[in-house]
């Protein structure tokens, strides 16, 4: 089932709707939440969805089951979006149950509990939404227990407001108990799905797993929806990278700008530190120029790309997969980037080591393409691993390799990889290297305009480029080795992909393949999916089947008519319903 809260930004509503999700989390039944919030002031529609489900579907589901109203604005059409057989818990003076008579209504007399909570005239709005929790809970047979655990935990550090929130949620709870006789046919029931998990959101998953991947400087300018990440990742590092002086062992610089930020992180690079920036789509257009120096002069660096729908004049708030044809070629001139696909809050922290490391070995910006939905919104998780591999600092010369070698060239190809060797600034020998350049180089790191020396050397990068294929994060295949129909997706559409295929199969009798794409560029495995099915549907979350297009550059001409675009474009996570509608459509049945 799903449950949506719809009320207004800056309410408070979003503890009381994070306790409600961790209570049926603590209940062991697998849950997933959802915030939709306005992209401008406080004061304007919200809305907060939790899937609940025994099967352990996480994504979006299409069909609201149980609505919370208590927004005055949008609660009519609210109401009105639903199905028959729906629920609905209303602040009385709405009267919404004089709206329709296919659905159950309950009716709350919010203010009027408020009166026996005691919280003061200030606070009352605020207290105001944890009577739902309270109401909601008894409808549905959430333990009140497990309500009252969740309190304490997002209120662990405040008790009078944990006293307060709490006695509002047995109000409620109360209230319903004695009022609201039972009508509907949802319910929460105990199981033991969650045993063990971990309830985080991607943005800390990824701050998480820039500390263990050996992060020391941060640079960022705050942007929907990847502020998150530094403010979680400056919190860890406040923690754990304070050294046994009392002063800390990283940087954390907010830029004037994208410009400068990226610029910082290049210089920081070029230095020898692991360093990051976290940014949306309007940062990465403002990173272009500097996206391409890192390209020519080979500078590692990290950028997470936090992706959402457009600028700021459009839906900044709304969740997209936007970025992935830009980025890919980013800058000015034959670039071609490496990026990685994030589908989990396990990948956002896994991918942070992976970023770094590529970063490194192949001497080049490496860009971590999340979004909205998995950035900002709590998802379940096993707890993640410590990171046991090394990490990988590339083709670093040190004063001894100097010594045995007497001497190198910056930008040569020794080993036929496209990957040259480099020095790191302060390295104590005559031959080590102190400058850099652009574009226009030769082996020897010389300013050139020779027609052969860049010729050669965009044949080098894009040598380098190909050796990237087997480095990247693999694709995750699920093939029976029988069906001719395949699905290509990645990032968070994976949720919707995987409860798709269990639809198609188990109404229609349709199995699929499927390929998760984890990395670019492409590894052999994405072309032998496309040669092996008859018809490939590749879904993304965007207009223009981007990542359809980087296929069709990639994959050889004969096999660019097997593949298919579906695309989920209304700024809301892919959900099942649609992927699996889409395909039978284009099947024809």
């Amino acid at each position: 089932m799903s449950i949506s809260v719809a009320t207004v930004n800056g309410s408070g509503s979003q503890s009381s709707n994070s306790v409600l999700l961790r209570a049926i989390f603590q209940m062991g039944v697998p849950v997933s939440g959802k915030n939709l919030f306005p992209s401008n002031i406080a004061g304007l529609p919200t809305w907060f969805t939790i899937r609940a489900n025994q099967h352990g579907y996480i994504a979006r589901k299409k069909e609201i089951d149980f609505l919370v109203a208590m927004n005055p604005e949008t609660a009519k059409d609210d109401v009105m979006s639903l199905a028959p057989g729906s629920s609905v818990v209303y602040d009385e003076p709405l009267k919404l149950n004089e709206l329709r008579t296919d659905l159950v209504f309950y009716s709350v007399p919010y203010d009027k509990i408020l009166t026996t909570v005691g919280a003061e005239a200030k606070v009352r709005k605020l207290v105001k939404n944890m009577i739902y929790v309270g109401v909601v809970a008894q409808i549905l047979d959430i333990d009140i227990k497990e309500v009252e655990i969740a309190i304490q935990r997002q209120f662990s550090k405040k008790a009078k407001a944990a006293a307060l929130n709490l006695g509002a949620a047995k109000a409620g709870f109360d209230y319903a108990k004695a009022s609201l006789p039972k009508q509907d046919r949802f319910r929460i029931e105990r199981s033991n799905k969650t045993a063990g998990k971990i309830i985080i959101d991607g943005n800390s998953a990824s701050a998480l797993g820039a500390i263990f991947a050996g992060v020391t400087v941060v640079t960022w300018y705050p942007i929907t929806p990847s502020s998150s990440l530094v403010e979680s990742l400056i919190e860890y590092a406040k923690e754990y990278r304070i050294g046994p002086d009392g002063k800390a062992t990283f940087a954390v610089v907010q830029a004037e700008d994208e410009l400068a930020a990226i610029g910082m992180v290049l210089g920081a690079g070029w230095a020898g530190a692991r360093a990051m920036t976290s940014t949306a789509g309007p940062g990465i257009s403002l990173m272009s120029e500097f996206a391409g120096y890192s390209y020519y002069a080979e500078i590692p660096a990290v950028v997470w790309d936090v992706q959402r729908v457009g600028p700021s004049t459009g839906l900044p708030t709304r969740t997209a997969q936007c970025d992935i044809l830009s980025t890919a070629f980013l800058s000015h001139g034959d670039t071609k980037h490496i990026m990685l696909f994030p589908a989990s809050v396990e990948e956002c922290f896994t991918m942070a080591g992976d970023a770094f490391d590529l970063a490194e070995r192949f001497q080049t910006i490496v860009f971590v393409m999340s979004d909205l939905d998995l950035g900002m919104n709590n998802w379940m998780a096993d707890p993640f691993k410590y990171p046991e591999r090394p990490i990988d600092r590339g083709k670093v010369l040190d004063k001894a390799d100097l010594e045995r070698l007497g001497g190198f060239q910056r930008y040569k190809d020794v080993d036929g990889d496209g990957i040259g060797y480099r020095t790191l600034p302060g390295t104590d020998h005559p031959n080590a290297a102190y400058f850099t350049r652009g574009s226009g180089h030769n082996e020897k790191a010389q300013y050139t305009e020779k027609p052969d020396d860049y010729a050669n050397n965009m044949e080098r990068l894009n040598r380098k480029f190909e050796t990237a294929r087997s480095h990247v994060p693999r694709p995750e295949l699920v093939a029976s080795g029988k069906s001719k129909i395949g699905i290509i997706a990645y990032g968070t559409t994976h949720w919707a992909i995987t409860e798709s295929r269990d639809q198609l199969r188990g109404e229609y009798g349709v199995e699929t393949d499927y390929l998760r794409l984890r990395g670019f560029p492409f590894s052999k495995e994405v072309h032998e999916f496309v040669k092996t099915h008859d018809r490939t549907y590749v879904v993304e979350q965007n207009r223009d089947a981007q990542m359809l297009t980087l296929l069709k550059i990639d994959l050889e001409p004969a096999l660019l008519t097997r593949l298919r675009s579906i695309s989920h474009m209304d700024g809301l996570p892919a959900d099942a319903r649609s992927v699996t509608d889409h395909i039978m459509t284009m099947e024809g049945k």
